[in-house]
């Protein structure tokens, strides 16, 4: 069975920003239980930020929280760990929370915490992407399903 790198998020941790999740259906869950090994990750909190945390954006190579303070340095240190933990378990592919400043992967926030949308990756899926690791959103959960 395939090892599939997943945001803590989507399997129901509760470690979004605001101290919540963004569960996926549990019938998503159980496909994808019955294809892969879940392996969570969470790269904010393990960057070391707490939950609940200010909402952040990246800011071109920076990534800002709300109330103008530079957590680019956990970001960084989440990034990192994600890798290790997806080198570890032996992960092709990540299933990751979609417009995320750690796990957005195609498009992210601007970093004006305006809701606009703009062509980009997170920290995390930047990093994940060059190291050859495919990256998922949840809009796109089916494609795993049926692979």
């Amino acid at each position: 069975m395939e090892n599939l790198l997943v945001s803590a998020c989507l399997l129901g941790n509760m470690c979004k920003y605001n101290g919540g999740t963004n569960t996926l259906p549990e019938d998503v869950l159980k496909a994808l239980r019955k294809k892969y090994r879940l392996i969570p990750v969470c790269p904010e909190t393990s960057g070391g930020l707490p939950i609940p945390r200010e909402p952040s954006e990246r800011q071109g190579s920076r990534v800002i929280n709300k109330i103008s303070v530079d957590v680019t340095a956990e970001y960084q240190r989440g990034a990192e760990h994600a890798l290790l933990i997806a080198r570890r378990h032996g992960c092709k592919k990540a299933l990751f929370k979609e417009k995320s400043p750690s796990c957005g992967s195609g498009k992210i926030y601007d970093g004006t915490f305006s809701h606009t949308l703009i062509a980009g990756d997170g920290v995390t899926s930047e990093l994940l992407k060059k190291n050859g690791i495919e990256i998922f959103g949840e809009s796109d959960v089916n494609i795993l399903i049926s692979e």
